[in-house]
């Protein structure tokens, strides 16, 4: 009996969005013969419905059949990447790299991972081999503008991301990335085109409403920047969004109104881990300046109703971003850039 058939069969459900029958009729036809493309096919029907811990035991059972493949190799390391677990996914990447080392898809997520631990030379070194087998790659080019961005490069940053939004126009990411280094810069005017442009192509994403608040305020419209973070906080209640709008109504003299932020700030923060709290400590510091110019018990030394100038930037965790920081003095700030995941399917 031929395994053909039921293949072919499972290709065509997989096209029809009959994703059970689909993986059926791959998991018949693996038992008649077992191959590389067809694990590979139904680990892709898991990883549509988004069953991504199924996908990876699937392609794990096929590295048990054919171990040296640097493709089921790579999809392994993007699985894990997109669950989150990096060490696991750098594993898997950089074996395949030694069977394919001039794959650009292998490259640019180990890359990004290797941004996430703010090694931004070696992410450069690695993206230079991928950017001669595809010069033309949009999220090739918007990694290398953040890593330039990470060490603080800015002219080269604008100058990669700008050439990425050429070859994607309609890639959301690269245009908040663009947002936040203007932003960084000073170039208000130009960030706030950035990230309306981001929020019309991806409309529910909370975190570009808060720096479109942000980049509002330094326009001096405090009233639509209240209503960009208004936005930012009903899409999602991060303890970020309401730092910054505390400080955005403090040094706007709104002192009660920041003091309801503030609080629901301390709620949100209380709840999060040790290590989650400790993460930057720029935030601690912001939280100790606020609770003393509020008056408010546990604060540090203040600073003051301090300039807005933009913190360091720090790359942050990949596969969905590059440039965090908290600006200092009581002014807004966390940035938190994206490096793009590169597709699985």
């Amino acid at each position: 009996t031929s395994a053909r058939p039921p293949r072919l069969a499972g290709l065509c459900n997989m096209y029809l969005k009959q994703y059970d029958t689909s993986a059926e009729c791959f998991k018949r036809a693996n038992a008649i013969q077992r191959h590389d493309t067809t694990f590979m096919q139904l680990g892709k029907v898991y990883t549509l419905q988004e069953e991504y811990r199924t996908a990876v035991e699937v392609y794990l059972e096929a590295l048990e059949f054919s171990p040296e493949n640097p493709e089921l190799l790579t999809t392994v390391g993007l699985l894990y990447l997109r669950l989150g677990e990096n060490y696991k996914a750098f594993d898997f990447l950089g074996n395949s790299l030694t069977h394919d080392p001039r794959n650009p898809k292998t490259i640019l997520a180990a890359g990004s991972i290797i941004q996430d631990h703010s090694d931004m030379d070696v992410a450069l070194v690695k993206y230079r081999v991928a950017a001669v087998q595809t010069p033309h790659s949009a999220q090739l080019w918007n990694n290398i503008g953040m890593c330039f961005f990470g060490k603080q490069r800015f002219v080269a940053a604008i100058a990669c991301l700008k050439r990425a939004l050429y070859l994607d126009p309609f890639e959301w990411i690269i245009s908040y990335n663009l947002g936040l280094v203007h932003l960084s810069t000073g170039q208000y005017a130009s960030a706030f085109h950035y990230f309306s442009t981001s929020i019309n192509l991806k409309p529910d994403f909370p975190s570009s409403y808060m720096y479109l608040a942000i980049t509002l305020n330094r326009l001096d419209d405090f009233d639509n920047a209240c209503q960009a973070y208004e936005k930012a906080i009903e899409m999602e209640e991060d303890h970020l969004f309401r730092l910054n709008y505390a400080i955005t109504l403090f040094n706007n003299e709104e002192v009660e109104r920041a003091a309801l932020h503030f609080a629901e700030f301390e709620l949100l923060f209380e709840k999060l881990d040790e290590e989650a709290r400790n993460a930057d400590p720029e935030v601690a510091e912001q939280r100790a300046a606020l609770q003393e110019a509020l008056g408010t018990p546990g604060g540090g030394s203040s600073r003051g109703k301090g300039g807005e100038k933009q913190g360091l930037p720090v790359t942050p965790s990949a596969p969905l971003p590059a440039a965090p920081s908290i600006e200092d003095g009581l002014a807004e700030g966390r940035m938190e850039g994206e490096v793009p995941s590169p597709d699985i399917s």
